[in-house]
């Protein structure tokens, strides 16, 4: 690590007139009143598992990424954001989460083409084509939602047991579906202007007083996965790999190195350079999904300056 680089595995703050406190796989997540303080850490998590090493930079770049999207989406959908008092924070509307994600894919890929491979034509209830090729884009995008899960693997679910199940009302269900493909053409027409391809992501979703809000993140590298757009065409022409801009490098390598989340598999530890890596990736995807250069914070005593700036904007 570059001298000076401190990365944040997590926070454990005692906010004044805090309720409760929350650690999702990646984000901290304090209630105060009726606002949400979410804290992104430098935690990576793939196949569910948060992984043992934090990445210098992630939570600055997640949190800046979806508070962008959010920010350029918010005449689609009102949001939870009302404020970025830190690099790494954000603080918004505490909503009662619909216990659903929206997941939208545009493209055959990941657990989609993992499941098309093992002989699988209906995921979530929705049909797939046959004839498709790994990373061949859908004739329209597909909704696959899954269920919410507080610990371990979200499991796939189709809309009508969703309805049927009462777990979103079918008319809620119809206005998150809405949103879902609204925001999902938004995010391709802006990674399109940046020479990407939004190629799936997912969207959560909440309630307050009767109005649907958008909540947690959107279009970064931890919910979406994005193609590079020049050459697309002639590397799925040629049967190549796809060129991604996303954290699916670090599966990979989880892969390669026998781990997938399963039961009694032991989870590598990524050496010095992968981690590096990682950071660089994770830049690079904010630069060009913003067309914005990224401006490093400073991560002397980044504990400190997050409570701080925290406690500043409760006041």
């Amino acid at each position: 690590m570059e001298t000076g680089q401190e990365a944040i595995a997590g926070t454990q703050f005692q906010l004044p007139g805090q309720t409760s406190y929350y650690k999702g796989k990646v984000r901290d997540v304090y209630t105060v009143g009726d606002k949400l303080v979410m804290v992104a850490s430098d935690r990576i998590s793939a196949f569910d598992h948060v992984l043992p090493r934090p990445i210098p930079f992630k939570g600055q770049v997640l949190n800046q990424v979806a508070t962008y999207f959010l920010e350029a989406t918010k005449d689609i959908v009102p949001n939870w954001l009302l404020g970025v008092p830190d690099p790494n924070v954000a603080v918004g509307i505490a909503c009662d989460p619909f216990k659903v994600e929206m997941v939208i894919r545009g493209y055959l890929v990941g657990h989609a083409w993992r499941e098309y491979k093992a002989g699988k034509r209906v995921l979530c209830g929705v049909e797939m084509p046959d004839g498709m090729k790994e990373n061949d884009a859908f004739p329209n995008p597909i909704i696959t939602p899954a269920t919410k899960a507080e610990e371990g693997h979200d499991e796939d679910i189709s809309r009508e047991e969703i309805i049927a199940q009462g777990i979103v009302s079918e008319a809620d269900y119809q206005q998150l579906e809405q949103f879902t493909y609204a925001l999902y053409q938004r995010g391709s027409e802006m990674a399109q202007k940046q020479g990407l391809i939004l190629v799936d992501t997912k969207y959560e979703f909440g309630k307050k007083e009767g109005q649907i809000y958008l909540i947690d993140e959107i279009h970064t590298p931890d919910s979406s996965r994005y193609f590079y757009l020049d050459g697309y065409q002639e590397r799925q022409e040629r049967g190549e790999r796809q060129k991604q801009l996303s954290k699916e490098f670090v599966r990979e390598w989880l892969m390669a190195h026998g781990f997938q989340g399963k039961e009694g598999q032991l989870m590598p530890i990524m050496p010095d350079p992968l981690v590096e890596q990682v950071t660089e990736r994770y830049i690079e995807l904010y630069e060009r999904v913003t067309g914005q250069a990224f401006q490093k914070a400073d991560t002397n005593n980044i504990k400190a300056r997050i409570e701080a700036n925290i406690l500043m904007t409760l006041r």
